[in-house]
């Protein structure tokens, strides 16, 4: 940055406090009020510390422009106002620049905006990082893979329009330019409760909406869908539309965001077919029947829905059906098989379904991991984004909730643990003294729940594989007998007394007091949801389908691999995956982002101070803050310090020539500020009391307006300075500009007077000139007309005897010359059009101009077919010096010649090049083709014809057969001697051959064609230009043609045609061949 570059910082142009850790006093009044403030002036972001509060506005802001993208990118994390994009800018340049690995935490509850932070983090790296058509296309896909996860993992629910019902974490992957390779992205707990019943006022997953609005109609056939969301039992309909959301448009999005992702047109074939068939499984309906033994069972109502989707996964019908209807159990050697009562039917179709879309859901994460995974096997440096469900608290809260609540409790453990551990390692980084932090550690309560022996976990883990009657109850029952004593747990059957008159704790429920706030858990459903269970059956049943996706997602349906293990439970499966991301969050340097949801209307500009303050404590805010201004509220850089502050000592303004530090130091002994406030760092000074920066900040607004003051009076000063300059010199050049003009009308006046006077003088002068000049004038002309007279006198007078010899002569070549001139200018005017054609011309006038009238004709007739010529293009005039050869040759001895003037010579009347039913041909001619005519040839023997392509090139004709396109005969132009026809209108001729050639073993052809005057003065032009000597043109009724060794008269016959155009040709003998032509 340069010198003259104006810095601006976190504390200029505040709007309450932009870092929370300045916030005095600080309580919860205080903190709330912050926010609402900084709120209501669309500043959704404040810091606390590193940490972004992010609350979401509910509309649009003006604040992610490219603009901003490049305000925030390279800037010091507090030297611009509080923003998303500071701490994605922080995180990215640390592991480029420094090599640290990192992630972003993204928590807080539905609806707080914790999707659109991921996004916003997403786009400011992309928009950041390298360019070039391999990373851009990382971008695009790492970008696009949010569309695809957000339709199948994202619904309506009662808090957000665009809720996440399942944990990610992506792992974005760069080389060592900071440039993105690739990613890897990991998905917990997806609430596939929904996808066969969701609360009041909610959505199933947007995917099936989607695909119900936007597919289209051949489509929906193809998936045997209708368009009516009412012809779906999993769909709930009080609330399928959402007001601002366009299901339509949003399907197409996600099939292109598939495409740019990698998916195939097959695999997206197969993901929708998957769809379609969940949703109508929704539709098999059971009733119930009773067996012979007694036992109830279960059979499908109506088995058209079971019938589609079997087509749509390529199942047997009867072994789906069975699967429905009974339950076989394994042990050991043994199979027992039981039949499903009505209730047993739907638990196992709603399994089925949840199963399915599940392990569908799985298997998208898997194939976008595929496409978007680093091909480089280089070093790779790594930032993690986790968007994760935040704290929930409902008024009734199942498995789901307490799963849920656990993740938050180990991330509140490790979110504390991290900070202190950043703040430990800055101390001594920084060689300052470490004091002890208290703060709540949530580890007890991490212990209840996750502990192997006694936790709440374990123990239902342990009541699922219990032998004998399982109920939420028992697991109940087993709780307070374990966990009666923990200080965090609670239930009405608790042995501590403190609980015994408890009313407000229902007896299927218990209590855990979370580091957010006491969360009251129904423990109805709890084993069940735990246990997970999908019956063997159904599994082999998907395994045994004929669609290669769902065959592939339950491959302990095979039954080479049948395991008679228990699968692990889904509390055991997410406590593994918890563990597995804590260890891997633990490896990076952590960024957080805390969201905050204003209100529960969904609704700008509402502020519910009520619902914020719920938020803040199940967030642990205000602990953040104590934990962050437990030892030193504010630290600063030397420089940006000293440059903010250097005003408020003599010795440091306006410039401090030695180090930083030691101008720092000078500042604070000359403001007298207590030691026990302040402590230096290694490169940065520490304020223990956000008092002492504020007083700091007054003591710098009060000399800032002082030090106003100054430029004022000193701007004020050089302005009046330079203005009175400035009249004084404009009255110096008003002054000389006034006596300049005064004495400029002064000259003008004087100069108008004298040229007045010699303008008088000058006219009095040349007037009297005029007069002595007209007067010699007068006498000179007078003399001369005297002296002409004489003169003219005295010739007559001895001229007078020979004018009367010449005078007819001279009048008549004087005549003449004048009608000459006369004619030449009228014919000017009545010249002819520059048309050669034109015929006419203007009359002759005199008779004895007949021969020049005849010339100039003549000469204008050649001028204008020049002028005409001259326009020619080289193609124009190569055509017309074939029609002229063909005049000179056919004219008065041809009869069909006058027919063929009018029609232009095209050559090629076969598209040789564009036909491929000629691809033979053409391949086989190398030389440029000009003439390509069907033409018929006439058998030698008896006369008749046959159709062949008649080829001419630049130095050969041949013959080929019109239907292969095989050449039949090649004939070189040298052995061409003669061409013979006859003078009647018609198209027969002959090519007579030289004698002993190879070509004429045969004997002459005989050949008849529509195009008879264009084939013979192409081929008489063609021979003269490659052989210098011209082809002889016969034109006679009767001649010889040599066949084979006999000659043969060929003679014309007045006659009928029975063949259309073709001459009908007769052989009489060995040596006659009459031709009957018209």
């Amino acid at each position: 940055m340069t010198k003259m570059e104006v810095k601006s910082s976190l504390l200029d142009n505040m709007i309450g406090v932009g870092d929370m850790v300045l916030l005095e006093p600080l309580n919860e009044e205080t903190f709330i009020g912050n926010l609402k403030k900084r709120f209501d002036h669309n500043e959704i972001y404040t810091y606390i510390g590193s940490v972004v509060i992010s609350v979401n506005p509910y509309r649009s802001l003006p604040i992610y422009s490219p603009e901003k993208v490049e305000d925030y990118r390279n800037r010091n994390f507090y030297e611009l106002s509080p923003h998303i994009f500071a701490l994605s800018d922080e995180a990215y340049r640390s592991l480029r620049d420094q090599d640290k690995d990192q992630c972003i935490l993204i928590t807080g509850e539905s609806g707080a905006g914790k999707t659109e932070a991921s996004k916003l983090v997403m786009s400011y790296v992309a928009a950041v990082c390298g360019k070039g058509a391999e990373v851009n296309e990382v971008k695009e896909q790492l970008l696009q893979s949010n569309p695809v996860l957000e339709a199948f993992g994202n619904a309506k629910t009662v808090r957000n329009d665009n809720s996440s019902r399942f944990g990610k974490y992506m792992d974005i992957e760069f080389d060592f330019k900071g440039d993105p390779l690739g990613g890897v992205i990991s998905n917990y707990l997806l609430e596939k409760s929904r996808v066969v019943k969701q609360p009041r006022g909610e959505r199933n997953f947007h995917v099936f909406y989607q695909l119900l609005s936007g597919a289209s109609e051949e489509l929906l056939q193809k998936l045997k869908l209708e368009r009516d969301f009412s012809r779906y039992n999993y769909l709930s309909l009080d609330s399928a539309k959402v007001n601002g959301v366009d299901d339509a448009a949003n399907f197409r999005t996600v099939r292109n965001a598939m495409q740019i992702v990698g998916f195939m047109d097959h695999e997206t074939e197969s993901v929708l077919e998957v769809v379609a068939a969940v949703l109508k499984l929704g539709n098999i309906e059971f009733k119930p029947e009773s067996r012979v033994n007694g036992l109830d069972e279960s059979k499908i109502k109506d088995k058209n829905e079971l019938k589609e989707i079997c087509e749509l996964t390529s199942i047997d019908q009867l072994v789906l059906e069975r699967a429905f209807s009974f339950r076989t159990v394994e042990a050991k050697q043994e199979k027992v098989s039981t039949t499903l009562n009505v209730a047993q039917a739907y638990y196992a179709r709603d399994a089925l379904a949840k199963n399915l879309y599940s392990r569908l859901f799985s298997w998208l994460v898997n194939r976008i991991n595929e496409s978007i995974k680093a091909q480089t096997k280089v070093r790779k440096k790594v930032m993690g984004v986790l968007d994760i469900y935040g704290f929930e608290i409902f008024e009734d809260n199942s498995f789901e909730q307490f799963i849920i609540n656990y993740c938050n409790e180990k991330l509140q453990q490790i979110f504390i643990e991290l900070t202190l551990k950043e703040e430990q390692e800055e101390y001594i980084r920084e060689d300052i003294e470490w004091t002890h932090i208290d703060y709540f550690n949530n580890a007890i309560i991490c212990d209840l729940i996750e502990n192997n022996t006694n936790g709440i976990l374990a123990m239902l883990d342990e009541e699922c594989l219990r032998p004998g009657t399982v109920t939420d109850e028992t697991f109940l029952e087993k709780l307070n007998q374990v966990c009666a004593t923990h200080q965090h747990f609670e239930s009405r059957m608790s042995k501590c007394s403190r609980f015994l008159n408890d009313t407000t704790l229902p007896h299927s429920c218990f209590r855990i007091q979370h580091y957010a706030g006491k969360v009251l858990y129904q423990v109805e459903g709890f084993v069940d949801k735990n246990n997970d269970l999908l019956y063997r059956d159904l599994s082999q049943a998907m395994w045994k389908a004929g669609h290669a996706l769902i065959k592939s997602l339950f491959p302990e349906g095979n039954p080479a691999k049948v395991n008679l293990k228990r699968p692990p439970t889904a509390g055991s499966q997410f406590k593994a995956s918890v563990a597995t991301l804590m260890k891997n969050l633990q490896t990076k340097n952590p960024n957080y982002i805390r969201c905050i949801k204003p209100n529960d209307k969904k609704a700008a500009h509402i502020f519910n101070e009520s619902l914020v303050c719920h938020q803040i404590r199940y967030l642990g805010l205000l602990e953040n803050v104590r934990v962050r201004r437990a030892g030193y509220a504010f630290r600063q850089a030397y420089e940006p310090c000293l440059e903010r502050y250097k005003m408020l000592c003599k010795q440091t303004w306006p410039h401090w020539k030695g180090p930083a530090r030691s101008g720092v130091e000078v500042l604070f002994n000359e403001l007298e500020i207590p030691m026990e406030e302040y402590s230096f760092g290694r490169s940065k000074i520490f304020i223990r009391n956000p008092r002492t920066l504020f007083q700091l900040e007054d003591i710098r607004k009060q000399r800032l307006e002082d030090l106003a003051t100054l430029i004022q009076k000193i701007y004020r000063g050089w302005k009046c300075r330079t203005h009175f300059l400035l009249m004084k010199k404009s009255q110096v050049v008003i002054a000389a500009w006034c006596r300049r003009y005064a004495q400029q009308k002064r000259y003008q006046k004087i100069k108008s007077s004298a040229l007045v006077i010699q303008s008088y003088i000058r006219g009095w002068k040349a007037r009297k000139l005029l007069r002595e000049l007209k007067h010699q004038k007068r006498c000179k002309e007078a003399a001369t007309t005297i002296a002409a007279y004489w003169h003219g006198t005295q010739v007559r007078r001895e001229y007078r005897k020979f004018f009367r010899a010449n005078a007819g002569k001279k009048i008549y070549e004087f005549t003449l010359q004048r009608i000459v001139q006369k004619y030449f200018l009228e014919m000017k005017n009545k010249m002819p059009s520059l048309s050669p054609i034109d015929k006419n011309w203007p009359p002759r006038p005199y008779l004895f101009l007949d021969a020049t009238h005849k010339e100039l004709k003549r000469i204008f007739h050649l001028w204008r077919c020049k002028k005409y010529r001259d326009q020619f293009t080289d193609q124009q005039r190569l055509i017309y010096e074939e029609k002229l050869e063909a005049s000179e040759l056919f004219k008065d001895k041809k009869a069909l010649y006058p027919s063929s003037v009018g029609q232009p010579f095209q050559g090629a009347y076969l598209e040789i090049n564009k036909n491929p039913k000629y691809k033979k041909l053409k391949d086989a001619i190398e030389e440029k083709i000009i003439i390509a005519e069907v033409v018929n040839k006439i058998n030698r023997a008896n006369g008749k014809s046959t159709s062949r392509i008649f080829l001419l090139t630049n130095n050969n004709l041949l013959l080929a057969d019109q239907k292969s396109g095989q050449i039949k005969s090649e004939v070189p132009l040298v052995d061409v001697t003669k061409v013979s026809m006859s003078s009647q209108n018609d198209g027969f001729f002959a090519v007579h051959l030289k004698e002993g050639s190879e070509a004429a073993g045969k004997g002459d052809f005989l050949f008849s064609s529509d195009h008879l005057i264009e084939m013979a003065t192409k081929l008489y032009r063609t021979t003269l230009s490659q052989t210098n000597q011209k082809l002889n043109i016969e034109i006679s009724d009767e001649f010889l043609v040599q066949f084979r060794q006999d000659k043969v008269c060929v003679k014309f016959i007045q006659g009928t045609q029975k063949n259309g155009s073709v001459p009908t040709c007769k052989r009489k003998n060995n040596r006659l061949l009459e031709v009957a032509v018209p």
